[in-house]
């Protein structure tokens, strides 16, 4: 454990701590738990304030492992899988899972250049579900859940859960994640109908004429993606609800772009270390 909070505090203040409260980086002193005394405001903190550790009692070795073990799965760990691996019970394992979730989606950069955009849906199929609980209002997308994703051509994936596909919805997405000037590959969805123009390029794929690659414009890259998703969530977590997805969808996204191989595995645990900075969700919010 105190290798462990070794690492996280020399990644968090690799000039010395830095307290949260006022932003001291003098008058701050150790005490014999680990925690930090800053004598300018007298507030207490420790390496686990203002990230999503805080208020865990669980030694910070146990959170790194489960780290280690969500950025190095193909397609995820289940809490089943890590409760057995790092002997907490399948309650407090799905606990820390979900929390790393939402570390994973605290990324606040916008993808540039060429973007492939594509829509998908998630959830059970009708056809799978038992008679009381089928919603009878037609096929194909009722009752899944619709999920944006967007891939910059070389680089980075963003996705998350949208409202529905509206226009409203999907020009809302695409103006949070992508740089104004970038050019984006859609198909022929009504939904992107007016985002060419003053802020973007826009070119399109008629997938209903069979038309998938044009020269260079295509959405094959993004669509791979949900490929891998939908494998890992069916395969891995079997069913994860609307109110909790776009958890899962970050973390999928979250190892997408910081899980490639050619990164150092020392690196992309940073990366979530980093992204945990500044994140917070408790047990109450999640249930609620």
């Amino acid at each position: 454990a105190d290798t462990a909070r070794g690492y996280m505090e020399a990644r968090r203040w690799p000039n010395g701590p830095v307290c949260p409260a006022c932003g001291e980086t003098k008058r701050i002193y150790e005490r014999a738990s680990g925690a930090k005394r800053c004598n300018a405001c007298l507030s207490t903190f420790s390496v686990r304030s203002g990230t999503i550790f805080e208020e865990s009692n669980l030694p910070l070795n146990k959170w790194l492992y489960a780290m280690y073990l969500l950025i190095t799965s193909r397609k995820g760990v289940s809490s089943v899988q890590l409760h057995a691996e790092i002997g907490v019970t399948q309650k407090t394992a799905w606990f820390m899972l979900q929390r790393l979730r939402e570390a994973c989606g605290n990324d606040p950069t916008k993808l540039s250049g060429i973007i492939e955009i594509d829509e998908t849906y998630i959830g059970g199929k009708e056809g799978a579900k038992h008679e009381s609980v089928k919603l009878k209002r037609g096929r194909g997308t009722v009752g899944k859940t619709p999920v944006i994703g967007m891939r910059e051509k070389g680089g980075r994936v963003k996705a998350g859960v949208i409202a529905d596909a509206s226009a409203a919805s999907i020009h809302r997405a695409v103006h949070q994640a992508i740089e104004t000037g970038s050019t984006l590959h859609t198909d022929e969805h009504g939904g992107y109908v007016g985002l060419e123009g003053l802020f973007f390029d826009h070119e399109r794929v008629n997938h209903s004429a069979g038309e998938y690659v044009r020269g260079d414009v295509t959405t094959n890259g993004i669509e791979s993606v949900w490929a891998v998703m939908k494998r890992g969530l069916h395969g891995v977590y079997h069913h994860a609800s609307p109110k909790h997805l776009d958890r899962y969808v970050s973390e999928f996204t979250f190892r997408l772009n910081e899980g490639d191989v050619k990164h150092h595995t020392l690196t992309r645990l940073g990366s979530l270390f980093d992204a945990a900075i500044g994140r917070r969700i408790t047990y109450k919010e999640l249930i609620a």
